[in-house]
């Protein structure tokens, strides 16, 4: 009978998972700027929190002296904790152990803490630093991927899903990702794409480096994939617990009030000058958003793809928001392709998870120009409006200067289920601008006046004219389609107020399997 201590055999196996592929590689981790897979589980969760889940779990190949090579754990940290108390599903891929290489062992490690976090109801975040998936074990690593993606797929709109980038991610690992909630990279030490520099080079003779492809920077400003990019690893992580804290943990709950000492009747009279008296004159919207705002706290995300819109997380009066916001300091805060994409996603997020909407309005139209057109801004500026429309969250919309043409329709107008419409005073709210206008509505007047001197001057009449009956929110609220006109200090208190009124909102859409919005 073995005398062996059988609490020390624990404790030696224990060790031997916590050190991963081993001192050295640690080390490397470290070298490069990196945290290892248990330090960032231990940054994300609150202290003394963190369960593991299939600590001694080993991979099964036995192809090419794979036998001879097992680590504890095969290369991912899987489990559960608290962020703020509350309760998370968490796995962190460890580049120490195979490069952080996807087994099919592996993979169902990962499978098995996403089913736990869908029974139990509580958000999942991935730390994804992988080199791919796992060669030597052939097309079971390629199923393995194939059953975390139908998990994405399935957990979809019912549990939040973030993924943190923290180095490499490419090949078919990137769907993973593509298909969660929030993409956070960390500048100059992650990256994302589907083939490498190497195979671009091969097929296609471009040359293009690692960064410049795939890198944070990239995937921040041109390609949209990634919502934030952050200067290290720890911000990073800092990052995820502040997302988390806006959202519910499942699609069944409302988001957690959070204590504000920021009065809710709070008035701001710098608002009153914000929005120029000039309609042409650009400005900042985020100088009203901060100023409504509990403590002037605003998330933004994506700040730098699409500028012509802003989108992103704030409370008022305690309550998370989601805030949509045209950007008139941007291509006058007109609708592009880009701008339509990314504030339909953040829509339909919020939609999913209970987290009410407030629309802040002053756009001109959708963006003119064949490079739009060819790009197929109709089916892409479709989004937005099926987005808010299927939304069926609290919605308050405020139309700060220009609502023109369809765009004013897109963006969270009356007609397309907004419950609550504002407009300040200088609103102005028609099909089109009022020089545009009057070249169409007043064609047959103009063409009677030869002189150009008092066509300039009847112009000018006919300007004024058509200013005086649509550059204002009077028509638009006369007919019940705007609420209330309030001052640009009243907002806050405003929104708040709404927002509170529409705390038990009931709405459901027509029984269906799903719609099918214009992709």
């Amino acid at each position: 009978m073995s005398t062996t201590d059988p609490n020390a055999r624990l404790e030696q196996m224990e060790a031997k998972a916590a050190m991963g592929g081993g001192q050295a590689r640690i080390d490397k981790q470290h070298d490069a700027g990196k945290l290892t897979a248990r330090e960032r589980i231990a940054a994300l969760l609150d202290d003394g929190s963190f369960v593991e889940m299939d600590k001694f779990v080993t991979h099964r190949c036995n192809d090419f002296g794979m036998q001879e090579q097992q680590f504890l754990g095969d290369g991912v940290v899987t489990g559960y904790g608290t962020v703020d108390g509350r309760t998370v599903c968490v796995f962190a891929q460890d580049f120490t152990v195979f490069g952080g290489s996807l087994s099919g062992a592996y993979a169902q490690k990962i499978c098995k803490v996403m089913d736990l976090a869908t029974k139990i109801g509580c958000p999942v975040v991935g730390l994804n630093d992988s080199g791919g998936a796992r060669i030597q074990e052939g097309v079971e690593s390629l199923a393995g991927y194939a059953e975390i993606f139908t998990r994405n797929v399935l957990s979809s709109g019912v549990v939040p899903q973030l993924s943190a980038i923290m180095g490499p991610c490419a090949g078919g690992a990137v769907y993973s990702p593509a298909i969660t909630d929030f993409i956070l990279m960390v500048d100059r030490t992650s990256y994302m794409f589907i083939t490498g520099p190497d195979v671009i080079k091969t097929v296609t003779h471009e040359e293009v480096s690692k960064e410049q492809l795939g890198g944070a920077v990239t995937h921040a400003t041109r390609s949209g994939v990634s919502h934030f990019t952050e200067g290290d690893e720890l911000a990073c992580i800092a990052r995820l617990r502040e997302l988390l804290g806006y959202m519910p943990g499942n699609n069944t709950l409302d988001p957690p009030q959070r204590p504000t000492a920021d009065p809710i009747d709070r008035a701001d009279a710098a608002l009153d000058s914000v929005v120029p008296l000039e309609s042409n004159k650009p400005y900042d919207i985020k100088k009203i958003i901060l100023g409504v705002v509990d403590e002037g706290h605003f998330t933004e995300v994506q700040k730098d793809f699409a500028k012509n819109i802003v989108v992103g997380f704030a409370h008022l009066g305690g309550q998370s928001v989601g805030i949509v916001a045209n950007q008139p300091a941007h291509l006058a805060g007109c609708l592009d392709i880009d701008a339509s994409v990314k504030a339909a996603r953040f829509v339909r997020f919020c939609d999913c998870f209970n987290i009410p909407l407030v629309t802040f309005v002053d756009v001109p139209g959708f963006l003119p120009g064949t490079t739009q057109e060819f790009g197929g801004i109709i089916k892409h500026g479709a989004k937005l409006l099926y987005a808010f429309t299927e939304a069926t969250v609290p919605k308050v919309t405020v139309i700060t200067r220009k609502a023109y043409g369809g765009a004013y329709d897109v963006m969270a107008s009356k007609h397309i289920r907004a419950d609550i419409n504002f407009a300040y005073p200088a609103a102005e709210i028609a099909v089109m601008g009022p020089e545009g206008a009057v070249n169409i509505v007043f064609r047959s007047e103009l063409d009677k006046i030869a002189d150009e001197g008092a066509k300039a001057e009847a112009r000018a009449r006919f300007t004024q004219e058509y200013k005086d009956r649509f550059a204002n929110p009077y028509k638009a609220a006369s007919l019940g389609y705007i609420d209330e006109i309030i001052r640009p200090r009243e907002t806050r208190a405003a929104l708040i107020r709404s927002l509170r009124t529409l705390r038990n909102k009931r709405q459901s859409n027509p029984p269906r399997k799903h719609g099918n919005m214009p992709l």
